[in-house]
């Protein structure tokens, strides 16, 4: 038995288009699969992917964000800060986070500019923000209150350390840093030894006037 095939000059075409589709597929195919996934998920130490800015004053300026340490203060830690807390905030804990934040490119940049994305979460899924004052600064064992209108320029890099409030009875989890609605946010997993406890024996300072913690 014999399998007619066509013949003629269009039948040279329509082979010759069936295998430059078929050439356009498995390049596409080797292109998609030779594109990595983007890393999401960090050791603390390890460096954040470029961040690039979206603040008019200096778009498209570019940093990256290191955190190094976390530690879980105590209910004695915030008796001794000098903060007024909301009583609708409930009874809270103290986070400190060490970070690195490094200008890479671009107009120069507030450090509260480019630290603003970092969030603590909680092993029970709560979200916090860095605390927020409206008079004065809080004193934190260990943790001095950053200079948040400090500027760097490129090539230069800052060490700071950041409070978040979390509720009693909830441990860190993770350091998150968002990155927007379209894109998940980068995370560094605490485990128990970086999140260990902080003690503090410290004089209370005069009562300072505070914002809410901001929940994300």
């Amino acid at each position: 038995m014999h399998v007619r095939t066509p013949a003629g000059p269009w039948a040279a075409g329509a082979m010759a288009l069936v295998l430059a589709l078929s050439g356009c597929t498995k390049s596409g195919t080797e292109q998609k699969a030779a594109v990595p996934d983007e890393k999401k998920s960090f050791r603390l130490g390890e460096t954040s992917p470029v961040q690039t800015s979206t603040m008019r004053k200096h778009s498209g300026a570019t940093f990256t964000i290191t955190p190094t340490e976390v530690k879980t203060g105590t209910k004695a830690d915030i008796d001794n800060s000098g903060l007024k807390k909301a009583k609708e905030d409930g009874s809270q804990i103290p986070v400190y986070v060490r970070m690195t934040l490094t200008h890479k490119s671009g107009a120069p940049m507030e450090i509260g500019d480019m630290d603003n994305n970092v969030i603590v979460r909680t092993d029970k899924g709560h979200r916090a923000r860095a605390l927020i004052l409206l008079l004065g600064k809080a004193q934190w064992p260990d943790c001095p209150a950053p200079d948040l209108e400090k500027m760097l320029k490129p090539g230069q890099s800052e060490n700071m350390c950041n409070a978040f409030l979390i509720p009693e009875g909830h441990k860190a989890a993770a350091v998150e840093i968002t990155q927007g609605y379209y894109k998940e946010p980068l995370e560094w997993q605490v485990d128990s030894d970086h999140a260990a406890s902080s003690q503090s024996s410290a004089a209370p300072s005069a009562p300072q006037t505070v914002a809410r913690n901001p929940s994300a």
